[in-house]
């Protein structure tokens, strides 16, 4: 059926129904038939907001480049969040290896460095914690580790975000890698970790941090950004076993406070088309991030906390603009205005005195 023969069928279905009131209902009943053949896309149904979060709540993110695109996203609406302390991790056994380094507050050893290209790095660690002076790089590393220590024991909720299954393995000791710093590929291993080990690894996670922080409500959401250096056969393979492992982990721990969020159904199945990623092909766009935030928000924001957050993005670009105007006084107006506006905003969120806004 062509364009114009659809656009005119409507047209008269939907006059018919204006004209002829005896047959209301029947046309009704039609135009439903036609909204719903006209429904091109599957969307993902969310189901009740859950009301997990707060405003005020304070958050950890950890995991693949995605949870920075939603930390900052987070930070826009001016929330208390740490986003990958040690810099992105992208499989389950980085991910656990790094939460456990924060519950135990464990420092990096000097022993634990190694000298590359000048600069000393860690395994665990990304390159921008790497400098040529030892010493600088271990209290860089574990003045992170302290603070991100503390920021997790007393915070609401952490969002797990798992890219890949695919890990690197040190041949020299079996030691999985979180980054290989440019590390000559002879002395790694490649596997594909399987179910069975990322649901043990990530339910022993979540008992340690029950322990740890009893409040905390973990949230597990798998990449959507897909991973194709190995092809894409292996890219789909690698998805499916982490989403399989998170179901199963929903199931072994049976908390309520452990839950998932379809990022990677969202992308795949509700977006699904390639105008939704970058130029690159393999990441989400900046529209695709925003409708994945706003689906985040209606998911777990109760509803003053998504008005919170309309206003503070609002000030966060208003924080943001740098007038162009050469004139001083225009300038200074629109900084006191701004100071203003900022004062209030936090006369009505108290909280918000601890970003130290001004």
């Amino acid at each position: 059926m062509n364009d114009i023969f659809w656009s005119q069928f409507c047209g008269r279905l939907k006059n018919f129904s204006i004209l002829d009131s005896r047959f209301s209902i029947k046309s009704a009943i039609f135009a439903d038939l036609i909204s719903w053949l006209m429904e091109f896309r599957t969307t993902i149904r969310i189901g009740d907001n859950q009301g997990w979060l707060h405003h005020s709540d304070a958050l950890v993110m950890m995991g693949s480049c995605f949870s920075d695109n939603i930390g900052a996203k987070l930070r826009q609406a001016m929330m208390l969040v740490d986003v990958n302390p040690f810099g992105t991790v992208y499989n389950p056994l980085s991910i656990a290896d790094s939460v456990a380094r924060l519950i135990d507050n464990r420092p990096v050893a000097g022993m634990d460095l190694f000298l590359l290209n000048g600069v000393w790095n860690h395994y665990a660690f990304h390159s921008r914690y790497s400098m040529a002076d030892k010493e600088a790089t271990l209290q860089r590393m574990n003045r992170r580790i302290e603070r991100s220590h503390e920021h997790l024991r007393t915070c609401q909720v952490l969002v797990v975000t798992l890219g890949t299954a695919m890990v690197y393995l040190l041949k020299s000791n079996g030691q999985v890698v979180n980054n290989c710093h440019k590390v000559p590929p002879h002395q790694f291993e490649r596997k594909l970790v399987g179910v069975s080990d990322i649901t043990r690894t990530l339910t022993d996670m979540c008992q340690r941090l029950r322990q740890f922080n009893p409040e905390l409500r973990i949230i597990f959401t798998v990449s959507p950004i897909r991973h194709i250096a190995d092809g894409l056969e292996v890219n789909s393979l690698s998805k499916a076993t982490l989403r399989v492992a998170v179901d199963q982990v929903l199931h072994e721990c049976h908390d309520p406070l452990v839950s998932y969020f379809p990022a990677y159904e969202i992308v795949m199945d509700d977006l699904r088309d390639y105008r939704f990623y970058a130029t690159d092909m393999v990441h989400p766009s900046e529209v695709a991030i925003e409708y994945i935030w706003q689906t985040f928000q209606a998911t777990y924001f109760d509803d003053r906390s998504a008005q919170a957050i309309a206003r503070c993005e609002r000030v966060s670009k208003r924080l943001s603009h740098r007038p162009m105007s050469g004139n001083r006084e225009m300038v200074d107006r629109f900084n006191a205005d701004t100071r203003t506006v900022v004062r209030n905003l936090v006369k009505e969120y108290p909280y918000l005195e601890r970003l130290n806004l001004l």
